[in-house]
């Protein structure tokens, strides 16, 4: 956990190092930035914001109808409606009419030196068109004016050309049709000659559309009917302006469309109340023909009337017919009666004179049955009793005959009146059911027409009281003293910002595609359990590149660390057998500085007093000969010894010795022994297999305390390969932001396989910047002034 903990510390420590060591480069972006910031905040337009803040208002005439379903909560209510609200006040109708109301698609600038100001309710100048609005609304041009003097002007179409004279009132041929210039008296002054305008006349519908995106309609709070509108524009009374006649335009739109609707429901309800009438007649008619034909004034109290008059007549029947029958009996007794017996009395019969024959009848009948109970029917008193019976029974069927026929003709009448009676009830319902529809269509006609006439009313009254539909709270207002655009702050917060990141970007960019060795320490990260003997810092073309004796420079610094950590493992290695001391110096390809580490760390080691010989290995592409030919180097102690014979000399001719090859050497009062690679042969690799090869290695190791062999490159051919053997130690250059990190896998893979042995890395070329020690802290040597350009 602490090795993970102390690791990661470490990484975040390096990723912070790798920006801030380039702290110049951060100071110089931020330093541009904010200066191009402060230009842009000089030279930029600043805008103002204008609001204004209104109210929604609820139309009443729906509240009612609507009230039923906002309690289920089947309409969402007021939200649904403010957001239908902002897009018809931010609508390019609205906007449309705002501009051409302000004349806004005409724009007049003063020309500046850098930038123009716009000219807003106080052109000097005022244009005139002949052709119509609907022309110049929809035209796109541009031309400038200079007002030359009190009579003339200067015209011109292109801002390069030069300026054609005009006099005041002279008619002038553009684009988009003829254009007299006159002066505006009220705002036209002296300091205004000389001074260059330019006009631009734009499409009313493409500055709508401008507009649009730049005003700002929000809703105060949600579900709130109150509106906020906001404009941001460089001319604060402008965009004042325009917020105030987008509300009166918008209201006006709302009483145009309510009248519209007021008006369209007046003529149909005036046509609909024609045609009601219409049908309210034709009812009317309808009802009075019905009642003419029926012989109807009032079907409930005629039906009333029938009914009791019938009640009546069906007594009367039912009397008259009890008579009737009671009559026709009497009479039927009568006529069937032989003998003299006594006839039926007050048997309910209303005719008096029938009931006094009937009782005189009875009387004389029981007078004759009494007489003859002493004498016979012969008897005179008996014989006229008979006649006075007979007399009277002959009286008494006369008048029941008489009766009957009368009752029979009144049974007859009252029957008669009975069913007519009887008719007249029966048919009432059916005569009061359609006298009921025709009552219920003229009532139904009759109040829609009232209706219609109350709703027509209604309309006038409402087109007479048509409200706007929004009610202001706030009128247009601003600040002209605080600009919204630029902020300050925020341009120079962004400034500085952006002055960090330009750097950041480019770094973090140049750190992610990176694949390249930099330093010992991201080396260190590659090689793991190989050491990393040091590193050699960058030299400017002035420097030399060959160190002296006593230099302390940081270059020299850094080649004695690589001398102290060479000397550590060739003690920790030594053996019985020999000295430990051949140092192979080989690279990955040519150009990494392995033939300037050979020359160097030989001279490092020299000036310790110490017995060095530099061999030079390379017999494909030697580069020894570059390094010494420079006026402090003494080619030859002893004149002309050896100056032909090289290491490729010695492996073909058996008869050289290893001191005929040798060539001692005076560097800056350091002394050390060369041997060249000598002429390239036709054949490197065969040569190199050569036995004299171990007799070399073998008496110069003797010989010397330290053999350092600059050796072909290893990943371009196999030359170092072949004489590995007799390497005791192998260090591999690296040159930082050419060596790719790849290419560290190919010896580290070699010695895996115990085709190389000794191996340690050293990095060559690095920056001042990126170096970790002596160049680092530098412990006061070699201190030089930088230039200010330098970093």
């Amino acid at each position: 956990m602490n090795s993970n903990h102390s690791l990661s510390e470490i990484d975040l420590k390096d990723i912070f190092t790798s920006y801030t060591k380039h702290w110049k480069w951060f100071a110089l972006s931020v330093f541009f930035t904010l200066l191009l910031a402060l230009l842009y905040i000089r030279y930029s337009v600043p805008e103002y914001a204008a609001s204004a803040k209104i109210q929604i208002l609820e139309d009443q005439s729906t509240t009612s109808e609507l009230s039923v379903f906002k309690e289920l909560d089947i309409f969402s209510g007021g939200s649904k409606k403010v957001e239908d609200e902002i897009q018809i006040i931010n609508s390019r109708p609205n906007l449309v009419e705002v501009i051409r109301q302000l004349g806004l698609n005409i724009k007049i600038e003063s020309v500046g030196n850098i930038k123009s100001t716009e000219i807003y309710k106080n052109d000097p100048f005022k244009l005139n068109f002949f052709e119509p609005d609907s022309t110049i609304n929809n035209s796109n041009l541009e031309f400038w004016i200079s007002l030359s003097s009190d009579t003339t002007f200067g015209y011109t179409e292109e801002e390069d050309k030069p300026m054609q004279v005009y006099a005041y009132g002279k008619t002038i041929s553009t684009a988009i049709g003829d254009l007299v210039i006159t002066p505006n008296s009220q705002n036209f002054t002296n300091s205004q000659k000389d001074k260059k305008y330019k006009v631009s006349i734009s499409p009313i519908i493409a500055l709508a559309q401008q507009y649009q995106k730049k005003i700002v309609v929000v809703a105060a709070a949600e579900g709130s009917n109150i509106l906020n509108i906001s404009l941001n524009d460089p001319i604060l009374r402008k965009a004042k302006d325009i917020l105030n006649t987008l509300i009166i335009t918008y209201n006006k739109n709302a009483i145009a469309d309510k009248k519209i609707i007021a008006d369209r429901t007046s003529n149909f309800i005036d046509d609909r109340i024609t045609d009601i009438y219409s049908d309210l007649s034709s009812v009317d008619q309808s009802a009075q023909e019905f009642k003419t034909g029926r012989g109807i004034t009032d079907i409930a109290s005629e039906a009333n009337v029938n009914l009791n008059v019938g009640v009546a007549n069906q007594q009367e029947l039912q009397n008259a017919t009890v008579q009737l029958n009671i009559a026709a009996s009497m009479r039927d007794i009568v006529e069937d009666q032989d003998t003299y017996d006594v006839l039926p009395s007050n048997v309910g019969l209303t005719d008096g004179s029938i009931v006094n024959t009937t009782a005189r009848y009875n009387e004389l009948v029981s007078t004759r049955k009494r007489l003859l109970k002493g004498a016979n029917e012969k008897n005179p008193i008996i014989q006229n009793l008979d006649q006075e019976l007979n007399g009277l029974r002959q009286n008494l069927l006369s008048s029941l005959t008489g009766m009957t026929n009368n009752l029979s003709m009144q049974v007859n009448n009252l029957s008669s009146q009975q069913s007519r009676f009887n008719s007249k009830l029966y048919s009432a319902p059916k005569n009061e059911r359609a006298l009921r529809d025709i009552t219920r269509q003229q009532q139904t006609t009759e109040s829609l027409y009232l209706y219609l006439l109350q709703k027509r009313e209604e309309a006038q009254i409402s087109l007479a009281s048509s409200a706007p539909k929004s009610k202001i709270i706030d009128g247009a207002y601003g600040s002209q003293n605080i600009p919204v655009s630029p902020k300050k702050p925020i341009v120079f917060l962004a400034a500085f910002i952006f002055g960090l990141f330009i750097p950041f970007s480019i770094i973090y960019a140049n750190d992610l595609l990176d694949n390249k060795i930099h330093n010992k320490h991201g080396l260190e990260k590659l090689v793991t359990d190989n050491p990393v003997l040091g590193e050699i810092p960058k030299l400017n073309k002035k420097d030399d590149k060959i160190i002296v004796k006593e230099d302390r420079s940081v270059m020299a610094e850094s080649l004695r660390i690589l001398r102290t950590n060479l000397d550590y493992l060739i003690k920790t290695k030594e053996s019985k057998t020999g000295k430990n001391n051949v140092v192979f110096v080989t690279s990955s390809v040519s150009g990494e500085g392995k033939t300037f580490l050979s020359t160097n760390l030989s001279m490092i080691l020299a000036s310790t007093h110490k017995k060095v010989l530099l061999i030079g290995a390379d017999i494909r592409n030697p580069k020894l000969y570059s390094f010494f030919t420079s006026k402090e180097v003494n080619n030859l102690i002893k004149p002309n010894k050896n100056k032909d014979n090289g290491f490729t000399e010695f492996l073909f001719d058996d008869s050289l010795q290893v001191k005929d090859i040798i060539n001692p050497m005076l560097v800056h009062s350091n002394v050390i022994d060369v041997i060249y690679s000598g002429k390239i042969p036709p054949n490197p690799s065969e040569l190199l297999l050569s036995k004299r090869l171990k007799l070399l290695f073998e008496e110069v190791s003797e010989a010397y305390d330290y053999v350092i062999v600059d050796t072909a490159p290893l990943m371009v051919v196999t030359d170092t390969l072949l004489i590995s053997e007799y390497a005791n130690h192998m260090i591999y250059v690296t040159r930082a932001g050419v060596t790719e990190n790849k290419a560290i896998h190919y010896p580290l893979k070699l010695k895996e396989e115990g085709k190389i042995k000794g191996l340690s890395f050293v990095v060559n070329d690095v920056k001042v910047s990126n170096l970790g020690y002596g160049g680092k802290y530098g412990y006061g040597y070699s201190k030089t002034m930088k230039k200010w350009w330098k970093f």
